[in-house]
């Protein structure tokens, strides 16, 4: 569209510059006259304002964000259509003068956690005011992080938002800029969907920038950026930064699962938790912990077991005791006396020969406990124990262990024991052997480094151990050679089990791609579709009095012909014209119009009149709507 510099939109906001285009819209610094103050006004381009739906949606842009009324979202103040001058439809929104989050990390490298942090939690702030409403932002990134001069920081761009209160997309999909990929959910790469989980994902992105001055992925090309968050774990900040607080380290990496459910569901729990560090962060703050230690009840002490000697001496003593008899006087006898003691001798030989026979009772048991067979000792449970543990319980007892097979398990660990022979309560004899089978832990065999192999030699490789194959498949690729291997899947140097299916990638080579011409078309819109398309674009910009603002001025190579995926691709885009307009600065004071003018590329000369100590502006050489040269001089007239 044509520069508009110098028109008074509405009969109220003055334009001074142009500072900003897109596929959609331009953005002017503008100059409110009912006010006084600045203004950043948004006009969508004229082709775009004949269709009603594109103006459906511009005006629901402005309506949703006037409803977010936050003080770390950038504000619109005013919609509607031009009808004094040139036809535009426009939003007017508040000015912030400043610098981007971008432009901090480019002069400081990265921040530390507790500067870092106060980037972010106004952040959270404001996305958490539009996710309450159903508004997902869908391009955060540190571009539209704005910290104005006074310190406040503002999100800026909603013009990719979707949610309730717009209906649907508010631009097309290609208006994404080059680098948003870096900055996109997994979901958005390989769904075109985004919810405030997404929105979670950008700023654990951006969190990763802050505090390691690096983004997570780097590449070449877009698509492969975007292929890495989809497939890579975003790596932990403490990897890269030492001394990183644990708990910071482990929100981030929540925020960047690749697994949305895995992330918090909206800013509002991010910012919840990323205070809560914040709070604990800061020495400022008192904290009052609220773990509990709980001690560990102390292990009872097992039962003695009485020792083979003790426990004979016990069964001895409950031998009843025979009693002697006492020496009987030697009288002499009568007649019934012999008789009676006659037969009490019967008795005390009856008793002598019970206990003869406990005698031989006692003298078997005591051989057969002591040296016979039931000397056997009782083998104790090694079941799960290392070797060490295992040597530590069977040398008291007499006893050694041999290792008699190692084997594969799920579920002992390896090298340990899985199984022994006598088993746990069985008894072997003194000085005897227990048989071990120890854990060679879980059967696992590693995907093999197949990359840049034949698929032949790749399968070949595989094959080697108890692995199968699947039917492979074939993608372009600009890196790896046509018919060879890319990748596998599982990815290479991952533990498998047997009998895992893998899947080979092989090359087809480099992808060829159409090349269209784009010469009279947006400039934003040649650098989208050919980075879309796959091809390195570098735009250059120089002025043109034939060629809009924004229109392609000249494509190399030229269109119509195929060309590599990946090829560099480079676009002349018109500045629009050299001259600009002379604004109308009646009755505004010196400095500003003084600025205004330089603003535009013209040289300033000021007379003064009069004795008032605030002047402005009473007369304007050339005249207000000349057209001229930038770099002219202009005199203004103050008093």
């Amino acid at each position: 569209m044509s520069d508009l510099t110098g028109e008074l939109i509405d009969g109220r906001y003055q334009l001074l510059r142009q500072i900003g285009t897109g596929g959609m819209a331009s953005i002017y610094e503008g100059f409110d006259t009912r006010l006084d103050r600045k203004v950043a006004v948004k006009i969508m381009h004229p082709h775009l304002a004949q269709d009603e739906q594109f103006v459906e949606r511009f005006i629901r842009e402005a309506k949703a964000a006037a409803a977010l009324s936050h003080p770390n979202i950038v504000a619109v103040q005013d919609q509607g259509w031009n009808q004094s001058g040139t036809p535009a439809v426009f939003i007017v929104m508040e000015m912030v003068e400043g610098h981007t989050l971008r432009d901090y990390l480019n002069e400081q490298g990265r921040l530390s956690y507790r500067d870092g942090i106060r980037f972010l939690l106004p952040v959270l702030s404001a996305l958490s005011a539009a996710h309450r409403v159903g508004i997902v932002h869908r391009d955060i990134k540190p571009e539209n992080i704005l910290v104005s001069r006074e310190g406040r920081i503002k999100i800026a761009d909603f013009g990719l938002a979707k949610g309730p209160l717009l209906g649907t997309t508010m631009t097309a999909e290609s208006s994404v800029i080059l680098g948003s990929v870096s900055y996109l959910s997994p979901e958005q790469v390989q769904r075109g969907i985004a919810d405030s989980r997404s929105d979670v994902y950008a700023v654990g992105i951006t969190a990763f920038e802050i505090f390691t001055g690096k983004k997570p992925f780097e590449g070449d090309e877009p698509i492969q950026i975007a292929y890495m968050h989809v497939n890579d774990r975003v790596p932990r900040v403490s990897t890269l930064v030492s001394d990183f607080p644990s708990d910071l380290d482990d929100l981030i990496q929540k925020a960047t699962a690749v697994d949305a459910d895995e992330r918090p569901r909206d800013a509002s729990e991010f910012h919840s938790l990323l205070s809560a560090i914040n709070a604990r962060l800061n020495p400022k703050e008192n904290q009052l912990s609220l773990e509990l230690d709980i001690p560990i009840q102390p292990m009872r002490p097992a039962k003695k077991q009485k020792s083979l000697r003790k426990r004979i001496k016990e069964m001895t003593t409950q031998i009843p005791k025979i009693e002697e008899e006492k020496p009987v006087e030697v009288v002499k006898e009568t007649t019934s006396q012999v008789a009676r003691r006659k037969k009490v001798s019967k008795r005390v030989r009856r008793n002598r020969y019970i206990a003869a026979g406990l005698a031989v009772v006692l003298g078997i048991s005591g051989w057969y406990i002591l040296i016979g067979p039931g000397s056997r000792v009782v083998v104790p449970s090694t079941v799960g124990a290392t070797q060490a543990e295992v040597t530590a319980a069977l040398s008291p007892l007499g006893l050694t262990s041999e290792i008699v097979e190692r084997r594969f398990s799920e579920e002992i660990e390896a090298d340990r024991v899985i199984e022994s022979d006598p088993a746990g309560g069985g008894k072997v004899d003194q000085g005897g052997a227990v048989k071990l089978i120890i854990s060679k832990g879980p059967e696992r065999y590693v995907i093999p480094a197949v990359k840049g192999l034949t698929p032949e030699a790749a399968s070949r490789l595989i094959l080697k151990s108890p692995l199968k194959l699947a039917t492979s498949i074939e993608v372009f690729d600009s890196s790896v050679p046509n018919g060879f291997v890319i990748s596998a899947s599982p990815e290479i140097g991952r533990k498998v089990k047997r009998n895992t299916t893998v899947t080979l990638t092989i090359s087809k080579g480099i992808e060829q791609v159409a090349l269209a011409s784009y010469l009279g078309k947006s400039g934003e819109q040649a650098l989208n579709e050919l980075t879309d398309a796959g091809f390195k674009v570098t735009s250059t910009y120089a002025y043109s009095e034939t060629k809009l603002a924004g229109e392609v001025i000249a494509q190399t190579p030229a269109g119509g012909a195929s060309a590599n995926k990946g090829a560099a691709i480079s676009i002349v885009v018109s500045k629009g014209s050299q001259y600009s307009y002379i604004p109308n600065l009646y009755s505004i004071e010196e400095i500003r119009a003084v600025r205004a003018l330089r603003d535009l590329g013209l040289n300033v000369v000021v007379k003064k009149i009069g004795k008032k100590a605030v002047k402005k502006v009473t007369n304007i050489l050339p005249k207000v709507g000349t057209k001229v040269k930038r770099g002219s001089s202009v005199t203004i007239t103050v008093g």
